[in-house]
Parts: C-alpha cells; structure tokens; sequence
C-alpha cells in the first residue's frame, strides 16, 4: 500500500540511511521492526537505495534508530538538505563525470573519491580471491589426471583467513539476525560455509594427508559471495547516476549585486527578491525571472531539451541551466527546497525510495524464504545420509542447498529497476513522482487532453473586437480592468493587447472568479462580467446582438468572451473579444504516438465547441468535451474510466488539478501552475505533449524489466535449491550461480538507462 493512503498529512517523516543489509529477509525484519515502534504509521524499506522512509508521530530519530540497532543493522537519520546533495555530488563519480561543464574540483573531488571508495570495498575481494586460487587449482586439474592436491595444513593455513576474517560478516551479520529472531542470506552462507569447513578440519585431524578436504568449497564460495556482493554494490550505484546528476547541478555560490556593487555569496544567504548575475558559463543559482539581458540557456538535465533556449526580460529561469553566451541579471523567485531543482531532487529520490505495489508479492515470499530454505537443507542432510550413508556427501549436498539460495535477487528485482527506470525518464525530462505511478501507466488506456496550455501553446492572442454598444478602446480598457489581476492566459492576452493599443488603465474594485465561467468586478461606477456564454446565460443577458460574430469566430476554431455591464439595474452586452491560439506543432505527432501504443485520446475543455473541434480536427483526435466546467472534468474522466479502464489525464492549470486527482495517473506539465503538479503523479518538464508517449513507454519498459526480474529470480531459486538437494551441484558451482543471480537481476535493470524517447 502507498504511503499517501494510510498516513495522516501531518505527519513526520523520517529518511533513515541503514547499513548491513544483505538481503530481502532483512527489508523485511527491518519493516516489521519499524512498524512496531510506538507511533509508526508506516515504514518502507528499500534494499537497492540502503534507505527507510518513516511516516510516524510523537516519534524521535534516536527511537527509531535504536530500534534498528536492536534489529542487528546501523543507521543514521538522512534529511535531504541542499547541502547534503552538493556533498552528494561531490562524492559521486558518476555525478562528476557526467557534467562536462562542472566545476574542476567537484570534478577532481567526485572523480577519486569515487575510486578510493571502490578500491577500499575491493581489497577483500583481491584477498580473498588471491588466498583461494591455490586451493581452486588442483580441484580443476584433477580431471585432466594431475594431481596437485596441496598438504592439508597449508590448505587449512589458506582457508582460514578466508573463512574467519575476510567472511567474519557473514558471522556478524547472521548473528545478528538470530539475535533479533530472524535469519537471512548471510546466515545461510555462513551456516554453509562453516559446515564444510569443519568437515575439513575434523578430516585433517582424523585421517591426515590421505582423504579429500573441502577447504576450497569453504573458502571460494566466500570469495564468490564477496565478489557477487561488491559487483552488485558497483551496478547499484549506477542505478542513481541520474540522481547524482542532478546532484551536481546544485551550486555553492552565487553573484548577488547589492548597493551596485557585485558579490560572491553562500547560496544559502540568498534571499528572495535578490538580483543575481549569471555570467557566461556559469549556472543559475536559484530559480528567478530575467530583469535585464538576453541569452540562451542549457536545460538539457533539467527538461531533457537538447536546444539551447532563448531567454529574455520577464522570462523564467530554473537553478541548474547554464548559461551559454550573454549576461543575464536576474531577481530571485525562490530559495533552498522550494526551487525547482531541489523538488526535482526530491521527486527523483522518493520515487526511487518508494515501493512498487508488486513488491508486497516478494516481501511475502521473502518473509520466509530463509526458514524454508535450512529446512530444505536439513531434510537434504537427512535424506542423503540415510539414502546413501555417507555423511560427508550428505553435507557438503546440504551446503550447496544454503550457498545456492538467493533472496538477494528477489530483494533487487523491483527496486532496481525503479531507479533505472525514474532514473532515466528525469533525464529526458519526464518526473515520475512514486513507484506506484510508474506501475500504474504502464497500464493506461486512454487519455484525457486539456486544450489550452497542452495541446496549444497556451499563449493567446486578441484577434478581433466587436463592440456592440462600446467602443472598441473601451471594450479592451473594461476588460483590461476587469481582470488585470488575473493569471489567466486570457487575461494576459487581454492585457497585452491594452499595452499595445496605449489604452488607459482602469481601477477595479470587488473583483472575484466565476470558476469555469469567467471574471467579474467593479469599473468606473459599473459592475462588469467578462465570461464565456454560460455567464451569460446564467445572467438572463440578452445575446442576441453579438450572436453572429461570436458564431462566425468559434466556427473559426477561436475563443470568444463576452463582455457585459450592468448600468442602473440594467444589464446589457457591451462587446466581444476573439481570441486565438496556436496548436502546438508536435501535438498530432504525440496523438499519432499515443495511437501506436493502443491508446485512445480524449479532449476535455471549457472552451465552445467550435474551438474545441477545431482543435481536435487539427491534432487527430476524434473524441472531444466542449464546455465543461472545471469540477465537472473529474465526472468526465470518471466515465472514461468505466469505458476504458486506466485513464491518465493531462492538463497544466488549476482547473485541471481536480481532473488531475480524479485519473488513475495524472500528468501535469511542468510549465504550468504549482497545484497541477503537486496533484499529479507524472510532471512533463517541457511542455511537449509527445513526452505523453514517452512516459508511457518508459513505464512499460520499466514494468517489464521488473517482471523478468522477478521470474529470473524465482526461476533460479525454482530450479536450483532443487538441484542442489539432488546432488547435481557442488558448493562452489552453487556460490557462483548465487553470485551471478544478484549481479544479472542489477544488470538486467541497468538496461533501461539505454532507453530514449
């Protein structure tokens, strides 16, 4: 279950960083512990990213971390704080190399540490490895007739280390899962392991030089199981190279002009309303609007835009673009966690935190894979030795059984591929807010299409006046007054047109939204509405004047708004004004993409019906709602619902944050009101209709490296825990194979970072 659907919004959330876990026997545990914390609404822990979300109230950070501890595993409380991130990026690797333009010290800085970090993880590895050839080498010879068998104690004087250094761990680990009542992966290995062990040694000592020990199983199934688990850690960390990305976007200074003269400040000790100097070359800081020079920008990471964009006065610019070649001076809309990359960030890492709703199937199975596994091993042990009578045979069989289960592939299935796979849609511009979204569009339908702002450009323009009883200065100059608080992309093409014409401005007074409907407000001693024909009609207005323009120009595929006053008790129609918007060029091209995914496409808008046809004659879509109020959005896509199953909806403005909600999947892009994004599940960070499709895609191909994961990893424990209790595999094939599970189920996820819209 999602977290959004049994936690209280009110509640404190907690980001904690784990570290010991092995397996999914211990995401498990962990999650079982958690939830019995007093106070604990809901935990999810997730073994690819190290990391548990706690939703909890009344709860403090060292309560939860004790419990951890208590459980056998260490943990930290990790907030997501500007700070941290750039020293996120600065400790990444993939961060630094993969941002040409970054600074030359985080590159150096990312770059080593990034390899001092694998080099420190590698050595055991090397160790382990150079202590077991010796002992691997005669087991091959043998079946080419050499015999170069080493003296027993020198492969005891091998194995040893091996067992209880290089593979104390597994002691640790498991010991500590016992302790807590539960078992796991490196209980099973060490278990395994120290079996054959012993056997050697009780060998060594009662019969010498002249029997087969089996220190060489003992020791290079640990070489193996570390190996497996260094090359998983390697392919996990390229699962968050996308995080780390945006990481490294993230700057530490920034050039504030204060009193005329231009500083190098913190980026934290910026404030709102600051002006900031971006220089060519140079990052934005923080998110703000242009106040002076023209440039053209980078966006790439940020909207997966490989253009430049053109950037002038009164344009937007997102933290994290580089500017290209001219000055721009910016003021400062916002700061720390409320910019838009820092939300970015944040999207990014919940989405590749969050749980998959395919997950609860492999938490139930891994709940008792480990128990079910000793009791195999067991009945193995048994079995053979009472079939056979060789004790020894018996138990190296029971050994291969332990080495040879994986819950660590069943662990990684989901999870890695969600990284990957949120990973590489944030690159091309495409937010996934959860894993449940990711699942869910996999499974769309159909989807439903706002007009203005998605499939137009949302920009409209004053085409025609027609006056009826005004002027056509004063139509614009009522209209102008009547909105000119408004946001609407109406009321800026309204406004826009006044500039041009040199109208003078009007005060209003009283001035409030007809949701669905239009504006109204009071000017120059009358009470004025500027609406659409339903407000009209509710207001009884006569229409009968205007009624042949307003036809003429919605069969125009054009938008009309009718202007009426109200002058002693007596209202009446003033004029009209057209409007015109242009569809956005690739907006049949996303239509057509959507069709050869199977999917249907449905418009859905307030506008009259001659624009609304025009528009979807333009696109290709066939099935379109003309004026449709903004609460009655959610009724329509409840009924496209019933038809055609899972409907994502798809619009940029607040009246569409209902529509939004009521979808299985919304869609907001990323050009339009805060309140649309935070409603939807997907964000578009450009606003390009066609990256509807990529989104789809990359939820498919998400979903079905998810599910070939599973079966692999199901499969290979279907396959060989049975093989193993037959006696078709020693422990060292065993160790290998397990090895190779965990490694092939990360790399099989890694896949997905080849994918492009």
């Amino acid at each position: 279950m999602n977290s959004k659907d049994i936690v209280p919004p009110d509640t404190d959330e907690f980001n904690l960083r784990i570290e010991g876990m092995t397996c999914a026997s211990c995401v498990t545990r962990l999650e079982r512990v958690l939830h019995k914390v007093p106070g604990v609404l809901y935990a999810s822990v997730n073994l690819a990213t190290e990391k548990a979300r706690i939703h909890a109230t009344g709860v403090q950070p060292t309560t939860l971390i004790n419990a951890v501890q208590k459980a056998g595993f260490d943990a930290y409380v990790d907030p997501v704080t500007q700070a941290q991130l750039i020293d996120f990026s600065l400790g990444s690797s993939d961060a630094a190399s993969s941002i040409a333009v970054a600074p030359a010290s985080t590159s150096s800085a990312g770059h080593s540490l990034g390899q001092s970090r694998s080099l420190s993880s590698a050595w055991p590895v090397v160790l382990s490895a150079v202590l077991s050839i010796p002992l691997l080498i005669p087991m091959v010879a043998a079946p080419f007739g050499h015999d170069l068998m080493l003296p027993p104690w020198l492969q005891c004087l091998l194995a040893t280390p091996i067992q209880f250094w290089l593979g104390s761990r597994f002691y640790r680990a498991g010991w500590a899962a016992l302790k807590a009542g539960s078992v796991n992966m490196d209980l099973l290995v060490a278990i395994g392991t120290s079996a054959a062990y012993g056997l050697s040694v009780y060998l060594m000592l009662m019969h010498g030089s002249h029997t087969h020990l089996y220190f060489e199983s003992s020791a290079v199934v640990i070489t193996l199981v570390l190996l497996g688990k260094w090359l998983e850690a390697r392919a996990k960390q390229q699962t968050v190279a996308a995080l780390h990305a945006l990481a490294a976007l993230l700057v530490s200074e920034a050039i504030v002009r204060r009193d005329g003269v231009d500083l190098s400040v913190p980026i934290d000790t910026v404030t709102l309303g600051d002006t900031v100097v971006i220089r060519p070359g140079e990052r934005v800081p923080l998110d703000g609007i242009v106040i002076q020079g023209e440039s053209h920008l980078d966006e790439s990471l940020l909207t997966g835009e490989s253009l430049p964009v053109a950037k002038r006065v009164a344009d937007k610019l997102t933290g994290g673009a580089i500017n290209q070649e001219g000055v721009l001076m910016m003021r400062v809309t916002a700061v720390g966690n409320n910019t838009m990359l820092s939300r970015i960030i944040r999207s990014v890492e919940d989405a590749q935190a969050a749980k998959a709703p395919i997950q609860r199937l492999v938490d139930r199975v891994s709940a008792v894979f480990v128990p079910v596994v000793l009791l195999i091993s067991a009945i193995t042990l048994i079995a053979w030795a009472w079939v056979s009578g060789d004790w020894q045979q018996a138990l190296l069989h029971a050994v291969a059984v332990q080495v040879i289960a994986c819950p660590c592939a069943l662990g990684l299935a989901t999870p890695t591929a969600i990284m990957a796979g949120t990973g590489v849609a944030a690159r091309h511009g495409i937010l996934i807010k959860d894993a449940e979204a990711l699942e869910i569009a996999h499974a769309i339908r159909a989807v439903a299409f706002d007009k203005t702002g998605t499939l137009t450009e949302g920009k409209p323009a004053v085409v025609a006046l027609h006056g009826t009883t005004s002027s056509d200065d004063r139509i614009l100059q009522l209209a102008q007054a009547v909105q000119q608080q408004g946001d609407h992309p109406l009321a800026k093409a309204v406004n826009q047109r006044a500039i041009a014409k040199g109208v003078m401005p009007l005060p209003a007074s009283n001035a409030k939204a007809l949701p669905g409907r239009g504006v109204q407000a009071d000017v120059d001693g009358l009470t004025v509405w500027l609406g659409n024909a339903r407000l009209m009609q509710e207001l009884s207005v006569n229409t009968a004047q205007g009624a042949s323009f307003a036809a003429e120009q919605e069969s125009a595929g054009r938008t009309v708004s009718w202007l009426a006053v109200r002058d002693e008790s007596v209202i009446r129609i003033a004029g009209l004004l057209s409007f015109g918007d242009t569809v956005k060029s690739n907006a049949r091209h996303a239509i057509a993409k959507l069709g050869v995914l199977g999917i249907r496409s449905i418009m859905i808008t307030g506008d009259n019906e001659g624009a609304a046809r025009a528009v979807a004659d333009a696109v290709g879509i066939e099935e379109f709602r003309a004026q449709v109020l903004p609460d009655d959005k959610a009724a329509r896509v409840a009924e496209l619902k019933k038809r055609y199953g899972t409907v994502a909806m798809v619009g940029d403005g607040i009246n569409d944050a209902p529509a939004l909600a009521a979808a299985d999947i919304g869609i907001a892009m990323a050009s339009g009101t805060d309140i649309a994004m935070h409603t939807a599940g997907i964000t578009l960070m450009r606003a390009d209709p066609a990256l509807v499709a990529d989104a789809v895609g990359i939820s498919r191909r998400t979903y079905a490296k998810i599910r070939q994961n599973l079966f692999w990893a199901f499969i290979y424990n279907v396959i060989g825990i049975p093989m193993a209790a037959f006696g078709l595999l020693n422990p060292v094939i065993a160790g290998a194979a397990m090895a190779f599970s965990s490694v092939s189920v990360v790399s099989n996820a890694l896949l997905l970072k080849r994918w492009r819209p």
